[in-house]
């Protein structure tokens, strides 16, 4: 909702302050179907181009994700740390063994159907039952498991940032194709030098539409939504990192309720619960 609002809001105050200032909006209009496709068209094909088949499927898969609302909110971290929470407490009460088959068979687990938003998300669910895992069968110490993770993480990072350099990538060339479309229409334009001054005027707004269309569409559109794209990719690194930390307290000796401390400091601020709401939660669960 905020991003049409935003769109809105910047277009119609583009396009209302050159109608108060007496501009004629049907030389823009007129001159806009034809711009835009040599503009898009030029654009889409050198984006094509210039990522992989993974990145173009990332960015498609990415894109819906800046009309919805981030579903990184305190609730679904509330939820995420009490699920970590019960897992920590039952290994801690009954011993690391006794968390094996939650761990193997995740979606048959009661700690995991516990919590159905989270168990649905197989990111998140393969993510914590492998470093669990690992856990478990004790092979490797709290070093090796956190060097791991931050590969893990890091490889995440990079995955999910793809799509957005991909459409940085996209407004920065997007003014470039508006200097394509305006030359193009010069050229036209001196080919019909004989033409009425009324009639080359015309022309030449037409020409000069094509510029300030890639400039508007990279600045106004493209751009602003590569920046939103960026922010909920990192919501989602945030996530990760709060497993991670949980974990590795809990590896160090601490008990669940000072683990699932840890984990609560990385979060940003704006989502993050108090220490009282947190720890209200999990009794109630």
């Amino acid at each position: 909702m905020f991003v049409i609002i935003g769109y809105l809001v910047a277009l119609g105050c583009i396009f209302g302050g050159y109608i108060i200032h007496g501009g004629n909006i049907d030389v823009v209009l007129h001159a806009l179907p034809i711009e835009l496709m040599v503009i898009g068209g030029g654009a889409l094909g050198a984006f094509v181009v210039n990522n992989q088949p993974k990145v173009l499927k990332g960015t498609l898969k990415m894109l819906p994700q800046a009309f919805k609302g981030s579903k990184y909110t305190k609730a679904r971290y509330l939820e995420l740390m009490a699920l970590l929470y019960d897992i920590l407490q039952k290994a801690r009460k009954d011993g690391l063994m006794s968390i094996e088959k939650d761990v193997e068979s995740p979606a048959e687990s009661p700690l995991f159907q516990k919590y159905p938003k989270l168990g649905s998300d197989h990111h998140i669910v393969e993510f914590m039952t492998d470093y669990l895992r690992m856990m478990v069968s004790g092979n490797l110490n709290a070093h090796e498991i956190e060097s791991l993770m931050e590969s893990e993480i890091e490889t995440h990072h990079a995955e999910s940032h793809a799509p957005v350099a991909a459409i940085a990538r996209l407004a920065g060339g997007l003014p470039a194709f508006g200097i394509v479309a305006a030359v193009l229409g010069v050229v036209n334009t001196m080919g019909s030098v004989g033409q009425p001054p009324a009639v080359l005027g015309a022309m030449i707004g037409s020409a000069l539409v094509g510029t300030f269309l890639g400039i508007l569409l990279a600045y106004g559109i493209v751009e602003p939504l590569g920046g939103l794209l960026e922010q909920k990719a990192e919501d989602g690194t945030k996530e990760l990192q709060c497993i991670k930390s949980t974990l590795l307290a809990s590896m160090q000796g601490y008990n669940p309720t000072t683990a699932i401390e840890f984990g609560r400091k990385v979060l940003f601020t704006t989502e993050r619960p108090s220490f009282t709401e947190l720890e209200t939660y999990v009794k109630k669960k």
